[in-house]
């Protein structure tokens, strides 16, 4: 692509590559910039701890098909032992029919200590909330990607914004140089007495302000460097220098892909299919466990005429069904939710997407009209440079005045200032582009 001048004189400033990647020593390119934050950003530190939690969860819902063994154990000490009517034809087969005589049964001292084992064999919800947090691993992993994509979102506007303030700079100090040296030549002309007054007067004025514009445009790209600096994750106090080369591709296109938003949308309705699923199954279909237990019993009494203490061994082994037969309609409650839930779902797909498309539209005109923008301000350059280099001429030879010289300088700065708008707005463009068609982390 062309290469453009600042200013007369003005060595080549701006280079605008297309598919250029030039490494200096101690110059940070935005892809590495993005890989420091990879790493440091504690925003996706969190993302990958989430991520961790994730897989836990689902390992925690797939033990549960584990077997699950417990021990208990527990002593009772009967102060007053526990009666029973007993019917008195027990003790006197001639008792009359529904008479009754208490009685007080057992030993003081009870101790029970066992083993029992549970696993289920067949349940739906164990195998549901298996499914779901398979498919909640799936929705955690693209809220990290989505993440990534914030954070190479924020740090390419960033990047891009310091590469724009950083050759503001470089204009402003050209500019700032051949406006002192005008003052100089002004304030000779006056000294011998081809020049008024107001005429030194107006050119310190320009030099006044482009000194202060240059100290407000530093201040902006300190504060900028801090703000990528964060948003990297590394110290304030890092030395960091960015890339003077702005990457302008102005022929790239992308491929339609499915953004993270439509794909996390996706995710999230069939996590809700598979609860209305589990729902539905948890209310026809039983669930089986396999049950066991061996374990003693020991009875004891310190009393006369003899104190003992025996133990006697316990154990069993079943199946145990149980089956739902009425929830108080709890279950369908929840059921009902879920459906309306996943409406919503359904819903919101559908805005997301109309609403992408509309936005692509949109940044797409965008593009295209800042593409032509960095065109027209790049033969606007060359034109006022041109119109900045034929009034001096004419001044030095008495054709032109000060306000002339002054006039052409400011055209020649606003056409400077717009190129580097232009691009800008081109490369947030390109940018918003990426994400909308889903490529800003394929295309990096």
């Amino acid at each position: 692509m062309k290469l453009v001048n600042a200013h007369i004189f003005f060595p080549v400033l701006l280079f605008i590559t297309i598919g250029m990647n030039t490494i200096h020593a101690q110059v940070w390119t935005i892809q590495q910039c993005f890989d420091t934050a990879k790493v440091q950003n504690k925003s996706l530190q969190m993302s990958r701890n989430n991520m961790a939690i994730s897989v836990q969860k689902e390992k925690e819902t797939k033990a549960n098909l584990i077997p699950k063994i417990t021990t208990n154990a527990d002593y009772k000490y009967f102060s007053n032992l526990p009666y029973q009517l007993m019917p008195l034809s027990t003790f006197n087969p001639t008792a009359p029919e529904g008479t009754f005589k208490n009685a007080q049964f057992g030993v003081p001292h009870n101790i029970n200590a066992n083993l029992q084992l549970s696993m289920p064999l067949y349940n739906t919800q164990v195998y549901g909330a298996i499914q779901a947090t398979k498919i909640a691993s799936e929705f955690t992993a693209l809220q990290y990607q989505k993440t990534e994509e914030q954070i190479y979102f924020e740090i390419s506007n960033l990047y891009y914004n310091a590469q724009i303030l950083y050759h503001q700079l470089a204009f402003i100090d050209q500019n700032l140089m051949n406006s002192t040296s005008l003052l100089k030549n002004m304030q000779l002309l006056n000294e011998q007495l081809f020049a008024k007054g107001t005429d030194v007067s107006k050119v310190k004025l320009q030099v006044a302000q482009l000194t202060t514009q240059k100290e407000s445009i530093s201040s902006k790209y300190e504060q900028v460097l801090n703000a990528l600096k964060f948003a990297m994750g590394v110290s304030i106090e890092q030395k960091l220098q960015i890339e003077p080369n702005i990457q302008y591709q102005n022929t790239n296109e992308y491929s339609p892909s499915s953004t993270l938003d439509i794909r996390m949308i996706r995710t999230q309705n069939r996590l809700l299919s598979s609860e209305i699923n589990t729902l539905n199954k948890s209310r026809f279909f039983p669930s089986i466990n396999l049950i066991g237990m061996y374990g003693t019993t020991g009875f004891g009494y310190n009393g006369q005429p003899a104190s003992f203490l025996d133990f006697y061994p316990i154990g069993f082994a079943g199946v145990q069904l149980s089956y739902p037969l009425f929830n108080g309609t709890v279950t369908q409650r929840k059921i009902n939710q879920k459906i309306i839930e996943l409406k919503n779902n359904e819903l919101q797909f559908g805005l997301i997407s109309e609403q992408n498309n509309m936005q692509v539209q949109n940044v797409q005109m965008q593009r295209k009209i800042a593409k032509k923008s960095v065109e027209t301000t790049t033969e606007q350059i060359e034109l006022a440079k041109t119109i900045y280099e034929q009034t001096i001429i004419l001044k030095s030879q008495g054709a032109a005045s000060l306000t002339d010289v002054l006039l052409a300088d400011n055209v020649l700065r606003e056409a400077q200032q717009a190129y580097l708008a232009a691009v800008i707005d081109y490369l947030k463009a390109d940018l918003e582009h990426k994400k909308l068609t889903g490529n800003i982390l394929i295309t990096k």
